[in-house]
């Protein structure tokens, strides 16, 4: 007995020991969380000042700590200390660390928060700075919160405070996205008012912001109003421009903003995305030859069109049944080498398809198949589907196995290959359902579950064992 009691008191003793040790190397993380929690509790007055005295850790975790120990009766402790934490030298909040505090203190449906904060600071006197009322305002950007950010904007002279262009381009942006331009044109004005000057940010902001309320001419007069203030438009200004004129179908727009980028030329040198754009609107508008005119004009700019400006000119070409013309444009794009003959008559596949001729549509697919010329996913998926839906899912299964031969079966949907298998099982072509499954096993092509469900009921009666065993292993 004496003997178990020593060796107990000895265990016990390096327990003690090794507890000792295990908590002074505790990791720091929490230990810092809960030094700055307790300091603001006991300062709850400018806690500002008092948090740098504060020696512990600050960084993502331990900030994301002490919002959740403020949460949710101490909202306003909890956002001052993470306005603080966004300034100090050591450490920045990543935008996830704004979501999460918009998120977790509910700023969205509680921006009177933000006014508190603010008041706080006026109340106590404590030292607010340009910087602090960045955190502050970007997390009204991260709320959506336009109104609110105004206000703090407009608070700043209070604290013998001037905004800077990037806070003015975060309101701005806000209004804008609001749709609220009025007010955007309002603050841009502002600018000017306190020596501030729009900069390239704010314009393209303010463009898009008009092209979105459908204001195409005060979108297009700010282009006017840069150059006035020695801001040359660039690339991404023409663009969104552009992106502008296309959706409000101007083509008079569209050709005077192209005049526009090939006389700037340099960095506002129209590219293969301007002209497609520029060829969408006439498009849409189903100004055919205009079109094609556009497509003349870039390649003597020595831009040569892609897939997507092809394609753009089949699809306008056949929403006006002008199929012959679209085959006389691949003939000239294909000899041109920028497209190939796959690409094109994929496209124009897809088309044929969209404006109800599936016939024609499938006689281009086999010769494709015939001349060893591969049609794309998107054509595969198509040609198999519309078989199908029209009731001759054997025909589609037989396809099917011509587009494996020349190994493009890789991109066809899921959707395609489930919709196939159905079709052969209610038919009862269990072979070709079999070597479907054995295919789309070998693949790891799995099943829908809406389609296995209907399979299954299928095999309940029809008592196919053999395809039962191989679909089960697909669906699981």
């Amino acid at each position: 007995m004496p003997h178990f009691s020593l060796a107990r008191s000895l265990s016990l003793s390096v327990h003690t020991k090794n507890s000792r040790l295990f908590t002074q190397h505790l990791p720091t993380i929490a230990t810092s969380a809960e030094k700055f929690y307790t300091h603001m509790k006991k300062n709850p007055n400018n806690i500002e000042k008092s948090l740098s005295n504060v020696n512990a850790q600050l960084d993502s975790t331990c900030v994301n700590q002490v919002l959740n120990r403020c949460f949710p009766s101490q909202s306003l402790m909890g956002i001052r200390f993470f306005v603080w934490a966004g300034l100090q030298s050591s450490y920045r909040h990543s935008s996830f660390m704004y979501d999460k505090a918009c998120e977790l203190f509910k700023i969205t449906r509680n921006p009177s928060v933000l006014n508190d904060v603010i008041e706080a600071y006026r109340k106590e006197g404590c030292i607010v700075s340009v910087r602090t009322m960045k955190v502050l305002l970007n997390l009204c950007e991260k709320a959506g919160l336009a109104d609110e950010a105004l206000w703090v904007l407009r608070r700043m002279p209070e604290f013998n405070l001037r905004a800077d262009s990037v806070m003015y381009n975060v309101v701005i942006r806000l209004f804008c996205n609001k749709g609220d331009m009025v007010m955007a044109d309002n603050l841009m004005k502002d600018m000017g008012l306190i020596d501030l000057y729009p900069n390239m940010i704010t314009y393209v902001l303010m463009i898009k912001g008009f092209c979105n309320v459908g204001r195409l001419e005060d979108a297009c007069g700010l282009l006017m109003a840069m150059r006035r203030h020695g801001c040359t438009p660039n690339s991404v200004v023409y663009s969104v421009l552009l992106d502008g004129v296309y959706r409000l179908g101007s083509t008079e727009r569209a050709l005077g903003l192209l005049d526009e980028m090939e006389k700037d030329g340099g960095d506002c040198s129209p590219n293969v995305v301007t002209y497609t754009s520029v060829i969408q609107v006439f498009c849409e508008k189903g100004m055919m030859i205009e079109a094609l005119g556009i497509l003349d004009r870039m390649e003597a700019y020595g831009c040569a069109p892609n897939r997507v400006t092809v394609s753009t000119l089949i699809k306008g070409f056949c929403a006006e049944g002008k199929v012959e013309e679209a085959y006389m444009l691949i003939d000239k794009v294909v000899a041109g080498g920028s497209v190939s003959s796959g690409e094109c008559y994929s496209s124009l596949v897809v088309e044929l398809i969209r404006i109800k001729r599936p016939k024609e549509a499938e006689k281009l697919f086999r010769e494709m198949l015939a001349n060893g010329v591969k049609p794309d996913g998107l054509a595969c998926s198509l040609m198999i589907k519309e078989l199908c839906l029209e009731g001759h899912v054997l025909d589609g299964f037989f396809l099917y196995e011509e587009i494996e031969k020349i190994g493009c079966l890789s991109s066809i949907d899921s959707d395609i290959h489930s919709m196939l298998l159905v079709g052969l099982c209610q038919e009862s072509h269990s072979a070709e359902a079999a070597k479907l499954a054995r295919f789309m096993l070998g693949k790891r092509i799995r099943l829908k579950a809406s389609s296995f469900d209907k399979i299954v009921e299928h095999l309940k009666k029809s008592g196919d064992e053999d395809l039962f065993k191989h679909l089960t292993r697909i669906g699981r």
